[in-house]
């Protein structure tokens, strides 16, 4: 650390003369005038945890939100088996630069994949001299990607292809924008590609633009042959192939579980094993429910590598047998128990055994944290659905006894009639049913299975498009969801993305095209409750005059900073301001910091607002700094709104010495950030200390870094101690206040032996002494 780093490492002592008059200067007003719509009672004393995995995300390929979504990669039927196995085939959405005087595009069964034979054929009419000249840019194929690829300047692109030929070839690969400028461009020679050849480059953009598209073009003579074309930008989430913004928007969730496959496409039995390996053996599917090709590179393997990158608990949606249309008899399901077990292997298994070794092949030798299956999704009416699951059920427990199962069945309305870890409940209904079910699990019997509500949402024209009407019905549902995650302890939004120009259901949590994004109001409520999965839930009493349209929760959490919070949430369904008078029992005095504390709300000036591409910020959640908080106080809850409020809580560590000259007894910490200075944060660390002997000053010069300074008071006053660093320098301020402490509790046991044995009236200092030593040091001020 230089002079040029600001950095300021302050400790005063001060003396603290608390009387009933300060406290009362401390607490805001309550209006005699204030008609009150609501108290909320907290008993802060006590609580139980909120299960680690109360909420999470679900996973659907629907609406594009893998294929053209999360999924990197730019390039749409990529191995131009989305025309089906016969040739011709249809190749959309590639299509041909140049006409057929110049050149001649068809499909053939040639390909070196054995599971996706189709390849494209180029039969290239022109040359590059001579009487029939190609164009000067070349002739062959281009692809437009999922609506256009988000090409940006600066970034590198890696363009993989298989290419055959039975001469030499001489290859354009480029990016062009939507005016035909070129982006980027690479060539491929080679005088051999008799036999199929894997060919690679980069890409470094010279321009953007958000709907360009990958060209192969030539101008020279021939056959060529071209299979598996990809293209991905090198910087993914991760470095896992995940779009950077899209999976940024699931890890500011903070999820604690990710659901998948999931939907109507496991219906159609797609078969795990044939989304595992390298990317260009896997086949791909059609899915007839949302009708369009995916090509299958997000698989298996990439949702479990995405739950670990998020920190979520994967759980594995499998096919049962079942599909939309069909099932399979009981007598013939032993091939899909099998099919099971060995994916649960994939997952789990040592990187030596059959499928184990397939994940430590494509970099994963260590399991997956797999615990969570269920046996299909929504098939609990089929005919053979418990006998069947009946059959997994007992073979996976008897293979991994320690694997939760969820059923198909809701089992909130009767019980179920087959053993099971969790049952599955699913909700798709309008705000006011789904906020009136904030308490459809409080009668519900708590043994047996506990509930897993994998999908919910406001639907029909309460939701449009993703309105604030449908978050605050879904907010009041989740708070009910938190009272009762003694019963439910898994919950996940339904569904998650949608690429605009593919929106076959609404609402979606998360909108996007190929180079911009945006959360719904739906999205944004789900981080109101970022920080329950593991909190403390306390009881809370709402007692209303009149409004049965307000609810409420209290839970204590953490922060990554170790500052602790009693976060209070309101959903105010009316359409007029609620007032709320809170009383928070059960802590003791000053328990709750007057800084440091803030509120967030959700709301808008219309219940139908949504947000857009043109104003993505319309609906969505403002954080302020909540002045006088304190454990009783009023909050007015604006109209249709979603409020949390963070009141920050003393952090007591007891720490006891040998003598009462020298004893701290409580020290309280809080963390504030310093809005006003870049890049730094403000720690405030108060230690109150009973001792014995006159006033003496004392300042106290540890290095370069460290300054020490303050008051000792004679017996019985207090004296706080209080340390606020701020800095601009790169190291974590959290590393800074320990560093501090940790010099504090050096000095104190250094004054604490100096200062045993010695008479009340010495002093350790004396004035003049105190006048010489410095006020800044380096250049930093103190």
């Amino acid at each position: 650390m230089d002079h040029r780093e600001v950095s300021c490492i302050v400790l005063s002592l001060y003396l603290v003369l608390i009387t009933a008059c300060c406290v009362q200067q401390c607490v805001a007003p309550q209006s005699t005038r204030t008609k009150y719509t609501g108290e909320l009672v907290v008993d802060a004393s006590s609580g139980r945890p909120i299960p680690d995995t109360l909420f999470g995300l679900f996973f659907e390929e629907i609406n594009h939100a893998g294929a053209g979504g999360l999924w990197a990669e730019l390039v749409s039927n990529r191995g131009f088996e989305a025309g089906g196995p016969s040739t011709p085939s249809n190749i959309d959405p590639w299509s041909i630069i140049g006409d057929e005087s110049l050149l001649l595009v068809s499909t053939d069964r040639s390909s070196c994949f054995d599971r996706n034979k189709v390849a494209l054929r180029l039969e290239v009419l022109c040359d590059s001299e001579g009487p029939h000249t190609c164009p000067a840019g070349g002739v062959g194929v281009y692809n437009p990607g999922y609506w256009g690829m988000n090409i940006e300047k600066g970034k590198t692109y890696k363009v993989v292809l298989y290419v055959r030929s039975m001469g030499p070839i001489d290859l354009s690969v480029s990016f062009a924008g939507s005016k035909g400028l070129i982006l980027a461009t690479a060539n491929i020679v080679s005088f051999d590609v008799s036999s199929w050849t894997k060919a690679e480059v980069l890409l470094e953009a010279e321009g953007t633009d958000p709907k360009a598209r990958l060209q192969l073009t030539t101008t020279k003579n021939g056959v060529v042959w071209f299979d598996q074309v990809s293209a991905m930008p090198l910087d993914t989430y991760m470095g896992h192939g995940f779009r950077n913004d899209l999976s940024q928007m699931l890890a500011d969730l903070k999820p604690r579980f990710l659901r998948f496959p999931e939907g109507d496409w496991l219906r159609n039995a797609v078969r795990w094993k044939e989304t595992v390996g390298p990317w260009e053996e896997r086949p791909g599917h059609f899915g007839d429910v949302w009708l369009y090709w995916t090509d299958d590179g997000l698989g298996y393997y990439e949702f479990l590598q995405l739950s670990e990158d998020l920190g979520a608990a994967p759980v594995w949606v499998f096919n049962n047998g079942m599909s939309l249309r069909d099932e399979v008899d009981p007598s013939m399901i032993t091939p899909f128990i099998e099919e099971a077990l060995d994916g649960i292997e994939f997952a789990r298994g040592d990187p030596t055994s059959r499928w184990g070794s397939v994940r430590a092949a494509m970099g994963h030798p260590e399991p997956f944290d797999l615990k969570y299956v269920a046996i299909g999704n929504e098939e609990c009416g089929k005919r053979n659905y418990r006998v069947n699951y009946l059959k997994f059920y007992y073979a996976i427990k008897k293979a991994y006894p320690d694997i939760k199962i969820i059923s198909n069945c809701d089992g909130s309305n009767r019980p179920l009639n087959h053993p099971a870890d969790f049952y599955d409940f699913h909700v798709y209904t309008s705000a006011k049913n789904l906020f009136s079910l904030a308490n459809h699990f409080d009668r519900k019997a708590r043994r047996g299975p506990k509930a897993f509500v994998s999908e919910y949402a406001v639907t029909g024209k309460d939701a449009g498009t993703g309105s604030l009407l449908a978050a605050l019905g879904e907010a009041a549902f989740l708070l009910g969801l938190e009272k009762n995650s003694d019963l439910v302890e898994m919950a996940s939004y339904a569904p998650l993305f949608v690429n605009v120009h593919d929106r076959r259901w609404n609402p979606d949590a998360i909108v996007f095209d190929s180079a911009y994004l945006y959360g719904t109001p739906s999205y944004w409520m789900q981080h109101f409750f970022a920080e329950s999965s593991g909190a403390i839930l306390h009881n809370a009493t709402l007692r209303t005059t009149s409004s049965t349209s307000l609810i409420a929760t209290a839970i204590s959490w953490k922060s990554s900073d170790g500052n602790e919070y009693l976060r209070l949430k309101f959903v105010n369904f009316e359409s007029s301001n609620a007032n709320v008078k809170i009383s928070v029992v059960g802590l003791g005095p000053n328990s709750i910091q007057s800084s440091g504390s803030f509120k967030t709300i959700l709301t808008s000036g219309n219940v139908m607002d949504e947000n857009s591409f043109t104003n993505p910020k319309k609906v969505t959640p403002s954080r302020m700094a909540l002045g006088k908080a304190d454990k009783d106080m009023d909050v007015s809850l604006p109209p249709h709104s979603i409020t949390s409020l963070d009141l920050l809580k003393e952090w007591s560590v007891m720490r006891k010495e040998e003598t009462d000259s020298f004893s701290s007894i409580s020290s309280m910490v809080s963390y504030e950030r310093d809005t006003k200075i870049i890049n730094a944060a403000s720690f405030t660390v108060e230690r109150e200390d009973h001792t014995i002997g006159n006033i003496v000053r004392m300042q106290l010069h540890r290095d370069d870094n460290v300054l020490f300074a303050g008051y000792k008071l004679p017996h019985p006053l207090q004296y706080k101690i209080i340390v606020r660093i701020h800095t601009t320098s790169q190291s974590s301020p959290m590393q800074a206040y320990n560093q501090a402490i940790n010099d504090l509790d050096k000095e104190l046991d250094h004054l604490k032996s100096e200062f045993e044995g010695k008479n009340s009236d010495d002093v350790l200092y004396t004035s003049a002494e105190l006048a010489k030593q410095p006020t800044t040091t380096s250049g930093r001020d103190y």
